[in-house]
């Protein structure tokens, strides 16, 4: 039996928000992100009166000014967004508790369990539309599919306020005749690729032989065959869960694009102290130290090194990150995202040989110093004790990347399972 599969976005959210608390932004074009008096940084949304006079998410704010020159910027809140995102996932709690967000705004839910009490997935994505926007005031486009890629295609296909369904009697006939690059995953250089190919709509990729994608793009192409025949069976992960940790990880879409290592010193520094922080909490170390760089164009690049001591030390963390990103990265383009990961993880009490290089008393201070910061903020919440790098740049530094929320980067799709579900595909299984 299909499973069903509701995949909500809610339209224009952080702007949607924002013209709740001021309403006389709804009549306006506004856009929130970055900061317009220093005249830096990009826009994180725009309300639908921008995006008509063509301002786009992620332009420098210089350029969505170009674009629509009575434009107003409003600086991000984003307190205020976990806020309603943690009252909007409190109504999808109530129809089902398999609810995976994919950022603040989006969420897939898993209902096959719901449809006999509450009706089918039209009838569901219909009832929450109109509870978010009775109860919050804002708007979702919903889409309905059996699995997770079609149900967000769904979401995407009609803005704002909207409900699609993607069925096995329609989908070849809508899905498969829209863009390659409306696909998830398809990035500005895959579908440039792709196009190279002839393959220019999701039908052409669906019908494309999966041995030579996986020859062109690695095990990449296998996944995305799997995403356009309609064929991911990924499970929506259960709320408040997450699977058995083997590595981790942060990254983040940065509010403002990277242009100088001293701004991704200062990142990478609260992503170390987050994936440290995770690893201390947890009772383990690592010895795999891994980067992640993906560019204002999308290409991503990443790599990773195996560090002779185990550790979950903020500072040596960050120190063999930055020396990854100047190994890896080379400046060709400004950067839109970053993420650090520790992977090969150990209990903390395992036993390992101290490098002759290190000094264990130096290692203690600092590995002291991570553990009374952790206190400080337990007791009296996160801003109450800084680096002082994070002084340099106010804006880019005022995430707080150690709250679950912030981690709005998604997990990979090769993480969750699809790894063999593209397999089967090649193996034509």
């Amino acid at each position: 039996m299909d499973r069903t599969i509701l995949h909500s976005d809610c339209n224009c959210f952080y702007a949607s928000v924002e013209m709740l608390h001021q309403p006389g932004l709804r009549s306006v074009p506004m856009a929130v992100g970055g900061d317009p008096e220093a005249r830096h940084g990009i826009v994180l949304t725009a309300n639908y009166i921008a995006k008509r006079r063509g301002v786009k998410t992620g332009m420098a704010l210089w350029q969505a000014k170009q674009a629509c020159p009575d434009i107003t910027f409003v600086p991000p809140r984003m307190d205020l967004y976990i806020k309603f995102s943690r009252i909007i996932r409190e109504i999808y709690g109530e129809y089902t508790d398999l609810v995976e967000p994919f950022g603040l705004d989006e969420a897939w839910l898993d209902t096959t369990d719901s449809c006999g009490i509450r009706g089918g997935g039209m009838r569901i994505a219909q009832e929450i539309s109109g509870r978010i926007k009775k109860e919050i005031g804002i708007t979702v486009s919903i889409g309905v599919s059996w699995n997770k890629i079609y149900a967000k295609l769904g979401s995407d296909y009609k803005k704002p306020d909207a409900i699609t369904e993607f069925s096995r009697e329609n989908y070849r006939d809508i899905v498969w005749k829209l863009p390659v690059s409306d696909l998830l995953y398809v990035g500005r250089a895959t579908n440039r690729k792709l196009c190279n190919f002839g393959i220019r709509t999701i039908g052409e990729l669906a019908e494309a032989d999966p041995e030579m994608l996986h020859r062109i793009f690695g095990k990449i192409g296998l996944m995305l065959s799997v995403f356009a025949r309609g064929q991911d069976r990924t499970p929506v992960s259960l709320e408040h869960t997450q699977a058995p940790i083997k590595s981790i990880g942060n990254s983040t879409t940065t509010p403002r694009d990277l242009e100088t290592d001293e701004d991704v010193k200062l990142v990478l520094y609260l992503l170390s102290e987050s994936v440290a922080k995770r690893c201390r909490d947890n009772g383990f170390v690592g010895d795999v130290i891994e980067i992640y760089v993906r560019d204002n164009e999308l290409f991503c690049v990443g790599r990773q090194r195996k560090i002779p001591v185990p550790t979950n030390i903020s500072h040596e963390i960050e120190d063999t990150a930055m020396e990854l990103f100047h190994e890896v990265y080379h400046w060709q383009r400004p950067i839109r995202s970053i993420g650090v990961r520790v992977a090969d993880l150990k209990p903390e009490d395992f036993p390992y040989q101290l490098s002759l290089f290190q000094s264990a008393q130096q290692r203690e201070k600092l590995l002291a110093a991570d553990r009374a910061a952790d206190d400080i903020r337990r007791r009296f919440g996160y801003a109450s004790v800084q680096r002082g790098i994070m002084y340099m740049d106010r804006y880019l530094s005022s995430l707080n990347a150690t709250a679950d929320d912030h981690m709005v980067h998604p997990h990979s799709y090769l993480e969750r399972g699809n790894r063999s579900g593209a397999e089967q595909v090649l193996l034509g299984v």
